[in-house]
């Protein structure tokens, strides 16, 4: 019942019962433990009244206590609805809660984070909006985050960020250079798809302002798509720029001498490799491959003849054969793709 509409009904019980006693006229009564006279009216109508006062004191203090209890469940509710937000989000937080059987439960989800494989109804908009942008995310859509928000969210590792900007650049060619320009700010995942879809797409002019954020693998996907109409503009110091910035390995060399050598003049590769060759020596094996390839025999005596008996065994075996028989290719005898195993040099 509606506190106001008790006090009504109840004054207007005392006040009815206060009249009909005093239509019966039955006078004064004396209590002597007091020493007081009242009409019998009042005498009758106190108790009521007193039980009233005291009904409405009841009532008054559990209603305070049940107004607290409601403020701390309302509390809770929405520290409930902050803590599935985070956890949905990837980004786990810890909560106050200040009713004991919640806390019991709810504290579990500033440890975990929720996947939800589908959009859900009945949540509060907040939660049903964050899963929607999940789920458009899940499904290879890119959101911008700053429409909705939430660019301050996430951490960088955040694999919905990650993903986020996965999508974005599978169709913004804008951002694969950003990334490539602040890689930085990005994650690992992001740079490295980034990277992969430069390179399948951009010559090396644009590329040679990223040469020390290439890795070997995609570098050679560059040289890869080079063709005798189209040799996506490398040249001789762009080749400089690459190499000093990567970390080649002998293999990786000969790789890439198996492709200049196509599209380089024979004394424009001699002398990028003559030098390379000097600064490292996992470019030995390189230089040799290409000085059997344009058939300087002369040069590579002179050059095996400067190296230890025991390094180069399978181009001294070529060498040899070739000054008897001057039909032998290099292919006849070595493997180009593993030209640099079993070699001192790795």
């Amino acid at each position: 019942m509606r506190i106001g509409l008790y006090i009504f009904a109840s004054l207007a019980f005392i006040a009815l019962l206060g009249a009909f006693v005093y239509t019966l006229e039955l006078g004064g009564y004396r209590l002597d433990l007091l020493n007081i006279t009242l009409p019998v009216t009042i005498w009758i109508i106190l108790p009521a009244l007193l039980l009233f006062i005291f009904t409405i004191v009841h009532m008054f203090f559990y209603s305070v206590k049940n107004y607290f209890a409601q403020k701390k469940w309302q509390k809770d509710v929405q520290t409930l609805e902050d803590a599935l937000y985070w956890s949905l989000v990837n980004e786990p937080k810890e909560q106050k809660y200040s009713i004991d059987n919640v806390k019991s439960s709810a504290i579990l989800l500033g440890k975990s984070s929720l996947n939800v494989s589908d959009n859900i109804e009945g949540l509060t908009p907040r939660l049903s909006r964050v899963v929607n942008i999940i789920q458009k995310i899940k499904n290879g859509e890119y959101i911008d985050f700053k429409e909705h928000k939430m660019s301050k969210v996430f951490h960088a590792g955040n694999p919905i960020l990650i993903q986020n900007r996965l999508n974005r650049l599978e169709t913004d060619e804008k951002f694969v250079e950003d990334v490539m320009r602040s890689t930085s700010e990005y994650s690992e995942p992001v740079q490295a798809v980034a990277l992969d879809i430069f390179a399948k797409k951009e010559d090396f002019v644009k590329a040679r302002k990223y040469a020390k954020v290439f890795d070997v693998k995609n570098f050679l996907v560059m040289l890869g798509r080079i063709t005798h109409e189209d040799n996506l503009g490398l040249n001789g110091d762009i080749l400089d720029e690459f190499v000093n910035a990567l970390e080649l390995k002998c293999q990786d060399y000969v790789n890439i001498a198996a492709i200049t050598k196509k599209y380089f003049k024979p004394e424009e590769n001699l002398a990028l490799y003559r030098a390379y060759q000097s600064k490292d020596e996992n470019a030995q094996n390189a230089y040799l491959y290409l000085l059997f390839e344009y058939e300087l025999l002369d040069q590579v005596s002179n050059y095996l003849d400067e190296q230890e008996e025991t390094d180069f065994i399978k181009f001294r075996a070529l060498y040899q054969l070739k000054k008897t028989n001057s039909k032998y290719k290099l292919n006849d005898i070595i493997d180009i793709p593993s030209v640099c195993a079993k070699s001192n040099f790795s």
